[in-house]
């Protein structure tokens, strides 16, 4: 206990320090080891004299006319508000005469009343609420059990059928006793266990929605034992079987043991347990479980524990994850403190005040949530109405016109009926009512920082697309369905669970796209913009244009051998966003019908057809050009003698059995020629080609021959080569 060491002759002792002597009126500062003084903490002493007393006191210089706490002596008086709580002579010698006196300064104080250590009262019979000042000097509240009925004499009784609720609203979460608890982050939390009862749990899933720094209840879980577990009920009044949907009425309908039922106001899951009752009714913005039973149940989570801390209730399989992550917003300028605070008080007055639960846990979760969010999304009443909902629970009854003091409508289908996707919750669209889904502001702040609306285009070999946020365009008042790209008839598509709207092209219609080559790269340009519904040409309206764009790159160089001895191999190339095979094939015929294989007598002189042919490319936007055609004695494409059949493009000019047809045109070309070997070498002939792919427009890919046989350039990237080679044997 803290105790304080008075001297006579004006000699004080303080905290951390040698006795000082003094003769006139002094103050002290003892922030370094404060003194508390029933129940209030000090960091100053203020000494003075009087005609008849040395005075010490926390709260300024004694005056006889104040309420001070002070302490008088030569004759101890201990001074709490003014009024004598303990008095003593000077009873211990203390050396050179003087003497000195023990004054315990350790108690509690409630309503002007002073408490000493171990003190308990009962302050209301009514509510059968008791204060005990403990051995420390804190004082302590309690009151019935979470089962229990005050009796309105100070008695509570057990087995009452009115039980006990626990209120969840915003990020607070108001205990069976009582105790209010706050929620900072968006993580899953154990509302209620019952360790006598295992299997059944109560879990609620917090959510950020306009602001990163404040979140509020999103839905809440029931977890039973056996199939059908998960009953999960949401914003909007939808109600989840494990993955699967439920569709409820005002009728009981009872699913895995649990009375399920839906009105205008919310829905209610109620379960019958070993010897109690336990409902949970949830509207999308609060939650409300009501017991019912007998005394004696030990109760966990953040309604039933006093004790525990809010993070260890939260769930572990999320203990890892980025839901603990904190925020901070700037202050909302727009937010009126003062004014909320007045409005979360009208719980002290009529009509509320005729209930009897303590309004002040509400009051707190109201205060602190008004004053740090805007007050949209029905979040004015939120709080009086879940404070209404649990005090109808209690007294079996509603609370006399309390909407029309607080101007508060009757609850009704806000939000009801309506889904939004995991990264929306619904909100407020207008003062009348309206609701719409908004985005979540962490889920929307990465694309508001950069001003965009959607992430950037994906280009693929055969086709772009562009996807943008429904609940950003929403925001800013923009209807996707007047949306189109250069083409008119090339519209958004919406995906109905995600509220994402997409906007794509490809080689069958490119909706007005503008294609371009940059060296090996392809380029896609397209716009999305607001439709012209006007007949006379003009609009009153903001225009959207979104231009975006995306980039295709060729493949890098790929090289592969075959032998003829496989007839035709089939290779499959994958580079960038393109992915297609490449074959090489002989035959025996123009028609190419009779395939060249192992059994095949080829003849010196005798003429033979390649094929060269492409699966898996666009026709529309790529041709494939055959750049040169050669063949070696060795197995390398590089090494020992050489004879070309194609090069640039064209045919040999010496070579007059060389024919190249459809080289450019499209995704395969062929050409012939007569059989042959290389002098003084080995039977064996290897056959070579590089081809390129070129990007259409009008006819330049097409290799321009003349008699000459020149080769005008195409447009393909040197070394974005594809290399075959084919081996003959006699």
């Amino acid at each position: 206990m803290l105790r304080l060491l008075f001297y006579l002759f004006a000699v004080v002792a303080l905290p951390g320090a040698a006795p000082q002597e003094f003769t006139v009126s002094s103050e002290f500062n003892i922030s370094s080891c404060p003194i508390t003084y029933f129940g209030q903490k000090y960091e100053r002493l203020y000494v003075n004299f009087t005609s008849e007393n040395f005075v010490i006191c926390f709260n300024g210089f004694y005056d006889p006319q104040s309420k001070g706490n002070c302490v008088l002596g030569p004759k101890v008086e201990v001074l709490v508000d003014g009024v004598k709580v303990q008095s003593m002579n000077l009873s211990i010698p203390f050396g050179n005469g003087n003497f000195a006196a023990f004054a315990d300064l350790t108690g509690c104080r409630h309503s002007g009343v002073v408490y000493k250590p171990g003190d308990t009262v009962s302050s209301d019979p009514e509510t059968c609420d008791n204060l005990t000042c403990s051995d420390v000097g804190v004082l302590q509240t309690s009151s019935c059990g979470p089962l229990e009925r005050c009796q309105g004499n100070g008695v509570c009784s057990s087995g009452s059928p009115l039980g006990s609720s626990c209120t969840v609203t915003g990020p607070a979460v108001i205990g069976f006793q009582g105790q209010q608890k706050s929620v900072e982050d968006r993580c899953s939390y154990s509302l209620l266990r019952i360790p006598s009862v295992p299997g059944f749990q109560v879990l609620a899933r917090f959510q950020e929605r306009r602001r990163r720094d404040v979140s509020f209840l999103d839905s809440v879980t029931l977890r039973l034992d056996g199939p059908g577990a998960h009953i999960h009920l949401k914003q909007g009044g939808r109600v989840l079987l494990d993955d699967s949907p439920l569709t409820l009425n005002s009728s009981v309908q009872t699913v895995g043991g649990v009375k399920l039922s839906k009105d205008q106001t919310g829905v209610t899951a109620k379960v019958s347990l070993s010897n109690f009752t336990a409902s949970v009714f949830f509207d999308g913005s609060s939650a409300l479980i009501h017991l019912e039973g007998s005394a004696g149940q030990s109760l966990q989570g953040l309604c039933g524990s006093s004790s525990s801390s809010v993070s260890e209730e939260r769930l572990s399989e999320e203990s890892s994850s980025s839901c603990e992550m904190q925020y901070s917003d700037s202050n909302d300028s727009t937010i009126d403190c003062t004014k909320m605070t007045e409005r979360c008080n009208l719980l002290k007055e009529a009509p509320f005040s005729s209930c009897h639960i303590d309004p002040e846990p509400f009051i707190t979760a109201c205060t602190h949530t008004l004053c740090s969010y805007p007050d949209l999304d029905g979040l004015r009443c939120q709080f009086l109405e879940a404070y209404a909902r649990a005090c109808s629970l209690e007294s079996n009854g509603t609370l006399e016109d309390w909407r029309s003091k607080a101007e508060c409508s009757p609850p009704g289908g806000f939000c009801q009926d309506r889904t939004c996707s995991d990264h929306e919750f619904c909100g407020e669209k207008s003062a009348g009512g309206e609701s719409r889904c908004f985005c979540r502001a962490i889920f929307a702040s990465k694309y508001r920082e950069i001003k965009s609306f959607g992430d950037p285009a994906i280009c693929s070999q055969n086709s772009a697309s562009l996807t943008l946020v429904g609940c950003l365009l929403e925001d800013e008042g923009l209807d996707y369905s007047a949306l189109q790209l250069k083409e008119p008839t090339c519209k958004g598509q919406i995906d109905e669970r995600t509220h994402m709207v997409t906007f794509t092209f490809n080689s069958t219609n490119l909706c007005g796209t503008e294609v371009t080559t940059n060296n090996s790269q392809t380029i896609y340009r397209n716009t999305i913009m607001s439709q012209n519904l006007s007949s006379d040409g003009i609009t009153r309206q903001d225009q959207v244009y979104i231009d975006f764009s995306c980039i295709e790159t060729p493949p890098d160089t790929e090289t592969v051998a075959f032998r003829i001895k496989d007839r035709a191999v089939v290779h499959v190339i994958s580079s960038g966003p393109w992915n297609y095979s490449l074959t090489m094939k002989a035959f025996m015929d123009a028609g190419r019908t009779q395939a060249v294989d192992l059994n095949t007598e080829v003849r010196l002189n005798q003429k033979i057809w390649v094929e060269l042919d492409t699966d898996g490319l666009n026709e529309d936007l790529v041709a494939v050009v055959t750049d040169s055609c050669w063949a070696t004695d060795r197995a390398s494409p590089t090494a020992g003698r050489r004879y070309y059949l194609i090069k640039n493009g064209c045919p040999n000019s010496e070579d007059q059995t060389v024919k190249v047809e459809g080289n450019g045109e499209g995704t395969s070309n062929f050409f012939s020629f007569n059989m042959f070997q290389f002098s003084g070498s080995s039977a064996e002939v290897y056959l070579h080609c590089k081809l390129q792919l070129c990007v259409k427009q009008g006819n330049v890919c097409i290799p321009t021959c003349d008699g000459a046989r020149r080769h005008r350039s195409v447009r393909s990237r040197p070394g974005a080569s594809a290399f075959i080679s084919m081996a003959w044997t006699t």
